[in-house]
């Protein structure tokens, strides 16, 4: 061989070695198994994986509002091989909720693109004599105490919701939070509490079964499966929206090309025929974006929940 023919292959070895992806992937989801974060993350990773000719692994690293896997990604090698579903509470939420945080929102990660997010729905136990949001704010202003709510937890999506819809209607309300959603849906159909912000993906089965009441949607528009449910802001809070959404980041010194790749392949997952069909029965709204677009809606969000945060003096400490 010749010592030209001997240099270009030396120079071609190592961009063959660490073409990307070179190994399995590893998608952190700080939640656990089964609820509506790992499912997208699931029905995701395995059309992403088609094209990337890679398996994507689902490690589930829940706990502490999505804190310890959000840390766990944060400090990962920024290769691309590792990359976490951010959300709500990770981006937005979280950075005013704690007074300290083992990452950083704004610093420690690389968006990729935004996937998809739930609407919040505004449901009731049927036994609440209201049907529609004028109705329910008459009767909950007419109760000699503030009224209970449920939740998944203090600083959930679901929560800040809630906290934006008192400051916005006036009414005065009382916070019951609860170790997950399936635990205060069910203490909403059981009359425990009489109301919640649900998420569609939660809400869907209970509320087609009549075991619970959808008052108004939190969304710009009507969501389909669900056109039967008016809009919050068409009954009168103009512009009220709230929801739990869900993008993918990496760690922050990743390659800009090997986001791209990712983000390629995640546009293409979403925009398939499989992954439509599942967010539609999970009543979720597709939002594939490029990484500028997912970094500007995230920065919209934490101005938008840092707000709600403050004048509710929410704290997590």
């Amino acid at each position: 061989m010749s010592r030209r023919a001997f240099t270009v292959l030396g120079l071609a070895l190592p961009l063959a070695a660490f073409a990307f992806p070179n190994q399995t992937i590893e998608w952190v989801v700080p939640y656990a198994a089964g609820g509506g974060s790992d499912v997208v993350a699931r029905v995701i990773a395995a059309e992403m994986s088609k094209t990337l000719g890679q398996q994507i692994i689902i490690n589930n690293k829940p706990g502490a509002a999505t804190n310890i896997g959000a840390d766990y990604a944060a400090k990962a090698k920024a290769d691309g091989h590792v990359v976490l579903t951010a959300d709500t509470a990770t981006l937005a939420a979280n950075p005013f909720l704690y007074s300290k945080l083992g990452y950083n929102a704004e610093k420690d990660f690389a968006p990729v693109g935004l996937m998809a997010r739930f609407p919040m729905i505004l449901v009731v136990n049927p036994q609440v004599p209201a049907k529609d949001l004028k109705e329910f704010i008459a009767w909950a202003k007419a109760q000699p105490n503030p009224v209970n709510y449920g939740t998944p937890g203090a600083g959930s999506p679901h929560h800040l919701a809630t906290e934006l819809f008192s400051q916005v209607s006036g009414l005065k309300l009382s916070h019951v939070p609860y170790r997950g959603a399936a635990p205060a849906v069910q203490d909403v159909i059981g009359g425990q509490v009489p109301f919640m912000f649900v998420d569609s993906a939660t809400g869907a089965p209970h509320i087609t079964a009549g075991k619970l009441r959808a008052i108004g949607i939190a969304s710009a528009a009507r969501v389909k499966n669900f056109d039967a449910i008016p809009t919050l802001s068409e009954q009168g809070i103009k512009g009220f929206e709230a929801y739990a959404w869900q993008g993918m980041v990496v760690p922050v010194k990743t390659p800009q090309d090997i986001v791209n790749t990712l983000n390629k392949a995640l546009v293409k997952a979403i925009e398939s025929d499989t992954v439509k069909a599942r967010f539609q029965t999970l009543g979720l709204e597709a939002i594939p974006s490029t990484p500028q677009q997912m970094a500007d809606y995230a920065k919209a969000e934490r101005e938008k929940w840092g707000k709600v945060i403050r004048a509710s003096g929410i704290t997590l400490d």
